[in-house]
């Protein structure tokens, strides 16, 4: 009983769909370029597998970067679900 009025209470979430997907590959991508920009020692080791492929990243910084891409990106996908436009 109290699961239905739980369920009740809980806002629509937005479904997976390929714009949603657009979205969050734009903000890791903005993401990167960010990190790439300001980041004082991007190649910090351990290095990556094919540096060249990652920008010249380490590992440290392809994980940094990424995970900031993914908090902007839930970021910008449920302000824009709330705006409507998704």
């Amino acid at each position: 009983m109290l699961t239905s009025t739980l369920l009740a209470v809980a806002p629509n979430t937005l479904e997976w769909s390929p714009t949603v997907a657009a979205v969050m590959v734009g903000c890791n991508i903005l993401a990167i370029a960010i990190a790439k920009f300001t980041m004082k020692n991007p190649s910090a080791p351990p290095a990556m597998p094919a540096s060249n492929f990652f920008g010249g990243f380490g590992l440290p910084a392809v994980i940094g970067s990424t995970c900031f891409g993914h908090i902007l990106g839930a970021g910008v996908i449920l302000g824009l679900s709330n705006m409507g436009v998704l």
